[in-house]
């Protein structure tokens, strides 16, 4: 019997082979191979367990090796594995079986190969552990295709695909299970993943259920920001909007979830695995289908944002991986986080190095920013009076620096409602929304497998074709108002955005134009001239 457990670190993470030996001397248990104080600790949380559970502990000194030898290993996610493989090895001492090679590779994993995790309770009861789905994923990857775990991490070990998986809820069950495999069970997969019961059909795609709390018709005086949010909602386009305090911009961005349909079954997977080595999987959801939306404080640290730690664990940018970043009052994040933010918009990950060891996340997120317009929030006001000087609303505005300005697909100037030429306009619910919404996402489904925002330059070029006059209009457009090329790029995708939601199959110069305004704005985005 070959016994794996799991040690989680980074992205990747590592299996880990579990070996009992049994030898003469005097009754002691020994674990080597690296481990940690809670890795060792298990030592007399096994002894018990196991006494507990009605087993006889081994009168025989115990060598227990966790191998690879140089790996650290970490956490009580080993104790069931430990336990099993001295129950194990106690059984079969007469055969000399104990101590076999375990090999990590696919083509060396024995066909009563078993990954086990859980931690064990004095009692011999069982305790979830983080991180089942990547131990699961892994394990598979390797030619595993067993799994023993506590009875609350047994949903989510089952949403991996060719795992099957037996969810003891003591160490009895899982010694009962060791040598029968006809106890163990799949769980639903691929078209028939998990989808919550609340979810919404809406032109073939599904939406979670609309919250009261983030109903955009709740939203007054704001259609110009909704526009925006919804066909960034559409194409997952970066939106920054600035205006003064209390005109509506983190209402309603805060209510932007309600426009995102569900995760695929293929983009769910990377965002559970995430969640699960974090331990922040929610209850009675095995496979996260909804959409994360992160809104870190502004006192963030670049740790916090971009990962790291002993374990270099995911930071904000990864548990939005697939969703949404929200920075609400970004200039008054510090200026190392934002511009942090640079490299893993433009790559759609992230690579962390601790200890010379290196991993790398994911970090496809969404980013959207609100901020006020000056220090004070008072700076283009009617009937208000700024009191920030000059230099003091430069100094404000450069905390976001041009390059990463360059990145926000849709800028938005938010006026009071008061001021707002619509605010008796009729207000759009979410639902009314989401129609255009899903009828791009199908689109895009269907013809590159990904959202707009991804698009990469041949594709553009493949997917975003122009005729004489759109390119006519564009050029002037990018000439009149100074664009890069990547902002040139960006009105690009926001317009093959638009042009989806219309189910036109070519851009329009209607199209462009919008974009082109989504581009453009007054105000603070002027100051940025003077930088040089």
């Amino acid at each position: 019997m070959q016994i794996f457990s799991f040690s989680p670190f980074g992205y990747e993470g590592a299996l880990v082979a579990v070996e009992v030996d049994l030898r003469r001397g005097i009754p002691a248990v020994d674990v080597v191979g690296l481990a940690d104080g809670a890795v060792k600790e298990s030592r007399e949380r096994m002894r018990s367990a196991i006494r507990n559970s009605g087993f006889n502990f081994p009168l025989e000194r115990v060598l227990i090796s966790l191998s690879p030898a140089d790996l650290k290993k970490e956490g009580a996610g080993f104790d069931l594995a430990l336990a099993l493989a001295v129950l194990d090895a106690n059984a079969h001492k007469d055969e000399g079986e104990g101590g076999e090679e375990s090999g990590l590779q696919a083509e060396n994993v024995r066909s009563d190969a078993v990954l086990v995790m859980g931690e064990l309770e004095l009692s011999g009861a069982l305790r979830p552990v983080r991180g089942v789905n990547a131990a699961a994923t892994t394990a598979a990857q390797a030619g595993i295709r067993r799994c023993i775990v506590a009875g609350a991490n047994g949903a989510e070990a089952r949403e991996v695909k060719g795992m099957k998986v037996f969810a003891a809820a003591n160490l009895s069950e899982a010694y009962d299970a060791l040598n029968k495999p006809e106890l163990f069970t799949s769980g639903k997969q691929g078209e028939n993943a998990f989808v919550p019961d609340d979810a919404v059909e809406v032109e073939g795609v599904l939406f979670p259920e609309i919250d009261s709390a983030c109903e955009m018709g709740n939203v007054r005086g704001q259609e110009r920001l909704v526009r925006a949010l919804q066909v960034a909602a559409a194409g997952g386009h970066n939106v920054l909007a600035f205006g003064p305090p209390g005109c509506g911009k983190t209402l309603a961005m805060q209510r932007f979830p309600s426009l995102l349909p569900l995760l695929t079954v293929e983009e769910a997977q990377t965002v559970t695995r995430i969640h699960s080595l974090v331990g922040l999987l929610p209850p009675h959801q095995p496979l996260i289908r909804q959409a994360p939306f992160r809104q870190p404080h502004q006192t963030s640290s670049v740790e916090g944002m971009c990962g790291g730690g002993v374990q270099c664990r995911p930071g904000e940018i990864s548990l939005a991986h697939n969703g949404v970043l929200f920075l609400d009052e970004a200039a008054e994040f510090r200026t190392s986080v934002l511009q942090m933010l640079r490299v893993p918009i433009e790559n759609g990950c992230i690579s962390i190095s601790r200890a010379g060891r290196v991993t790398t996340y994911p970090a496809q997120f969404q980013l959207l920013m609100a901020s006020n317009p000056c220090p004070c929030g008072n700076y283009g006001v009617e009937g208000k009076i700024c009191l920030c000087s000059g230099k003091a609303v430069t100094q404000y505005w450069r905390k976001f620096s041009g390059p990463l300005l360059d990145r926000m697909d849709i800028r938005v100037p938010v006026r009071s409602a008061e001021e707002s030429d619509s605010a008796s306009q009729h207000r759009a619910s979410s639902g009314d929304l989401r129609l255009d919404i899903a009828r791009a996402v199908a689109v895009q489904r269907r013809r590159q497998g990904k959202r707009n925002a991804r698009l990469t330059p041949p594709e553009i070029l493949q997917w975003c074709i122009l005729g004489k006059e759109e390119m006519a209009f564009l050029d002037a457009a990018a000439c009149n108002n100074d664009f890069s090329q990547r902002a040139v790029s960006s009105c690009l995708k926001v317009a093959r955005t638009l042009a989806d939601m219309d189910a036109s199959e070519k851009i329009t110069v209607g199209h462009l134009k919008e974009a082109v305004s989504f581009r453009q704005s007054d105000g603070p985005f002027s100051l940025l001239g003077s930088e040089g």
